[in-house]
């Protein structure tokens, strides 16, 4: 699916243009009296400066914002895209390869000007996209940031970038200001779910919010430069043993969401986080596991995968 670049406003602008962003933050804010924004629903007020299982308090907490060219193709384009690391996570998988950012905190607080003037320097460095990586547990942040932002001149697509583990609740509120979701579905069984994430409830709370995601944006539009405008591009980590469970997240979403839904199948786990020498997860996927789960892909009618080229590490001693 296409659409002329020349041809694309931001959703984030139409809803800035109808005066809506005052009753979303209004409402986003309310929600930390007695967090729920995830499934996880601590129950803490994160306005006085409790904090849950995310760890995250009142202001918004960043670890880096810059260019990144290893995401997928329709995202980077020639110029990257801008990503912005949000500080901690509300899913903290065991093996998480960004340990340091979700478990450890490592980031720290700042304006919602300053989030906002991070947003309009990444656009001036000619990214294609603002992406908040692991936006859940700050969506009130983001939307308070987001005014600032666009009267500075913001109107590239923005991204939600997530472990999937979002609230229905949290993400209609995101109705309109996002265009693009990008979430990682990660577990298709609720066993290692609840092993790895300490989150049983993972793939129900999962398949909702890919639902309502979709329901927003539809499949993935891209331009006539193959950058990605608007939709749904759902990621997969294949774990060892198939403990990802990528052969029901393959049917649920050909069957449930669309088999035109652009999919990256990724081949990068390796060990890390707190896996223990005796976990199955204690090693890389092997190519046999990672051709299964592109077949598992295939077989349910998944037509538009994505054809980055794979890069795998070979140790040599």
């Amino acid at each position: 699916m296409t659409m002329a670049s020349k041809a694309f406003v931001a959703s984030y602008l139409k809803t800035y243009k109808a005066g809506l962003f005052a009753e979303k933050i209004e409402k986003a804010f309310r929600i930390l009296e007695s967090c729920t924004l995830c499934p996880r629903n601590c129950g803490f007020n994160r306005l006085k400066g409790e904090k849950g299982v995310c760890r995250a308090g009142l202001r918004p907490e960043v670890s880096s914002y810059s260019p990144h060219f290893g995401e997928e193709s329709p995202l980077v384009g020639d110029h990257g895209s801008g990503t912005i690391f949000m500080t901690h996570c509300n899913l903290r998988c065991l093996f998480c390869q960004n340990y340091s950012i979700s478990h450890l905190g490592q980031g720290q607080e700042v304006s919602f000007e300053t989030l906002a003037m991070m947003m309009v320097e990444l656009q001036r460095r000619g990214c294609h996209n603002i992406n908040f990586v692991s936006p859940t547990h700050y969506v009130p942040q983001i939307l308070k940031a987001l005014p600032y932002a666009i009267e500075k001149g913001l109107s590239i697509p923005l991204v939600y970038n997530t472990g999937g583990y979002d609230s229905v609740q949290t993400l209609e509120l995101l109705q309109g200001v996002f265009d693009i979701y990008m979430p990682d579905f990660k577990y298709g069984d609720g066993q290692a779910a609840q092993e790895y994430s300490q989150a049983s409830d993972y793939p129900q709370m999962a398949r909702l919010a890919f639902k309502e995601m979709h329901r927003q944006v539809k499949d993935l539009v891209i331009d006539e430069r193959g950058i990605a405008l608007r939709g749904l591009l759902v990621r997969h980590l294949v774990l060892p043993k198939g403990l990802a469970g990528t052969e029901e997240v393959m049917r649920f979403l050909a069957g449930e969401i669309s088999k035109n839904t652009y999919v990256n199948i990724m081949d990068q786990y390796y060990p890390s986080g707190k896996i223990s020498p005796a976990s199955p997860l204690n090693r890389r996927i092997s190519e046999r596991e990672f051709e299964e789960a592109l077949d598992a892909a295939k077989k349910a009618g998944i037509t538009r995968l994505d054809k980055r080229e794979k890069i795998r590490l070979i140790w040599r001693f």
